[in-house]
Formats: C-alpha cells, sequence, structure tokens
C-alpha cells in the first residue's frame, strides 16, 4: 500500500513538473484608449463636465453682479446697506465654494459611472483569451508592477483587440 501511495506521488510530481506553465501581459490602459467604447464614455464625460462649469460661470456671474451693486453703493450707503452686501457675498462666495466642491465629486462619481462598463468588458475580453491560450496568469504591464517580463510571456494586447473587433 505504502509503495502505491509513493508510486502515485512520483506520477503526480513528474506530471505536474512536465506542465509548462504560461503567462501572459498585457497593457490594460492601453487597451481601453482604443476601445470605441471609451470614446463614448469621455464626451458623455465631457458633456456633463460642461454643465457643471456652466452651473459654475452662472454663480460667477451673480456674484460679480453682487460685486457691482455694492461698488454703486457710493460713500453716503448706510452701514446697513454695506453690510447687508457684504454679507450677501460672501454667502455667495460661500455658496460657490461648495458647489465646486461638490462638482468634483460628482465629476469623479461620473468617470468611474461611465468608464466602469469599459474596463469590465476589456477584463472580459482578457479573462476569455486567457483562457483560450490557457494561461494562469495575466500580469498588467501599463502598472509598472511587473519589474520583469520574459520574452515567453504572450502579450495579449493584439489578441484582445482582434477579440474585441479594434484594429
Amino acid at each position: 500500500m505504502k509503495l502505491a501511495v509513493v508510486f502515485i506521488f512520483a506520477i503526480a510530481t513528474v506530471t505536474v513538473s512536465a506542465q509548462t506553465l504560461k503567462f501572459g501581459h498585457i497593457d490594460l490602459q492601453a487597451l481601453v484608449q482604443v476601445m470605441p467604447e471609451r470614446a463614448t464614455a469621455e464626451a458623455a464625460f465631457n458633456t456633463f463636465q460642461g454643465e457643471l462649469e456652466d452651473v459654475i460661470g452662472e454663480m460667477n456671474k451673480e456674484l460679480q453682479a453682487k460685486y457691482a451693486e455694492f461698488e454703486q453703493l457710493g460713500p453716503d450707503a448706510s452701514e446697513v446697506k454695506k453690510n447687508a452686501k457684504v454679507t450677501d457675498i460672501q454667502d455667495m462666495q460661500q455658496k460657490i465654494q461648495s458647489y465646486q466642491a461638490t462638482a468634483q465629486q460628482q465629476l469623479q462619481q461620473k468617470q468611474a459611472e461611465l468608464l466602469q462598463p469599459v474596463f469590465t468588458k476589456a477584463e472580459t475580453a482578457i479573462a476569455e483569451v486567457a483562457k483560450e491560450k490557457g494561461l494562469i496568469y495575466v500580469f498588467d504591464v501599463g502598472q509598472k508592477i511587473v519589474l520583469y517580463k520574459s520574452n515567453e510571456s504572450l502579450d495579449l494586447l493584439p489578441l484582445v483587440k482582434a477579440k474585441l473587433g479594434i484594429q
């Protein structure tokens, strides 16, 4: 019985040793840059960003109008009127700062929302090609985390681009 276990273990060891481990690599960002869905997402993002900038522009015009009103008060205006205008200007400045912070968060969320499907499609295609090629790992070399890459590592970029129908 012991001999049979040793024999099976020896055969399993030889089989595992005989298998060639296959690795692949891809620059995920380079793939995403050539995907048509990225251009669509970028256009939608730019439209959204333009709308936010328009709102900020309107708020700045309103602030400039408030400055002009303050300057037109003249030296004969009462302290109460001057203080009211200063408070109004300060409130508007605070409102603009608050909106800018909110707008920045909205931009980040919108970008993630628009790009997530693009990255998901790219990662799905990468996984399909890796399975077809029998790879056990695929490294993203665009992130510069991989310190060494052998010529035996399969570059998946052209294969994934072909799978996605990208020239």
